[in-house]
């Protein structure tokens, strides 16, 4: 049999068949408004990730899109795809905090709905964390990385945001946005029970936590393309992070990050959150 015609097989098996035991892998989306490339993303992440052979589900977690994203997602009915849908739009931060939290495998990762890191990168980055690294995240400013399409005006705001992070919180890492990250499953979760940022500058306080826990985190060079179509607005998106910088070194002071629950703790979700924490199983 070819590998091609092997790893089809594996994919339909994906698509068709419920895991029958617990994955080793949970792949989280974040989504937003992406009705013109959620579901390629989706065929993308599924052909790879089931060719490698092992258990693994796909969150599509939903930050209250008003396209028809979530239609689209919930008509696939993929066997072993959740799709969680948010009533409305909180931010990245909360969509990644929502699909941690359903996440079911040893290994998470956290990828972006644009593809702008390949999902064939994983392999780099999970030979990493086979080190003992509870962060594994892709980095499009280490040695070896492939980055096409990045503006000047992008590289040299991020030249400057990453200075201030390192300089200013000591957080010695080259690339704090980078939407491709892989952590322990048991890191994931908790991290994500203190992180409390939901929108663009959770990976910066989340990173800013790992520091603080004392996890090791590892940077992997990536290939990067800067996918058609981004809405983000670099100057919008600066100042943000800046005050964001301002609100997590506020947060430590204040003790805010000493006070998730224990996990024997139940979690009782709040009129805003049912819909989410639950989400819907397609």
């Amino acid at each position: 049999m070819s590998e091609s015609s092997t790893a089809y097989r594996a994919y339909r098996s994906w698509v068709t068949e419920p895991l029958s035991a617990p994955p080793v892998v949970s792949v989280i989306i974040p989504a937003y408004n992406e009705e013109w490339r959620i579901l390629p993303t989706i065929g993308a992440i599924a052909t790879h990730m089931s060719a490698r052979g092992e258990p693994w589900e796909l969150i599509i977690s939903d930050d209250g899109s008003r396209d028809t994203t979530v239609e689209l997602v919930r008509d696939l009915r993929f066997a072993n795809l959740t799709l969680l849908v948010a009533e409305e739009n909180a931010g990245k931060g909360s969509a990644v905090r929502r699909g941690v939290r359903a996440a079911r495998g040893d290994i998470v990762l956290v990828a972006d709905a644009d593809q702008s890191t390949p999902i064939e990168q994983y392999d780099r980055l999970a030979a990493s964390l086979e080190t003992g690294s509870a962060l594994v995240i892709g980095s499009r400013a280490a040695d070896g990385a492939a980055v096409r399409g990045k503006s000047i005006g992008r590289r040299i705001v991020s030249r400057g945001l990453h200075l201030l992070v390192a300089y200013g919180f000591g957080v010695r890492v080259a690339d704090t946005q980078c939407g491709f990250k892989i952590l322990r499953a048991d890191a994931a979760k908790r991290l994500f029970d203190l992180q409390q940022l939901d929108g663009f500058s959770f990976d910066l306080e989340v990173l800013y936590l790992a520091h603080k826990l004392g996890y090791e985190v590892t940077e992997v060079p990536v290939e990067w393309i800067d996918a058609p179509g981004s809405t983000v607005d670099v100057a919008k998106v600066s100042m943000q992070f800046l005050r964001d910088l301002v609100r997590i070194r506020m947060y430590d002071l204040r003790g805010r990050y000493a006070r998730s629950r224990p996990e024997s703790e139940p979690r009782v979700p709040t009129p805003a959150h049912d819909a989410v924490d639950e989400g819907t199983r397609v």
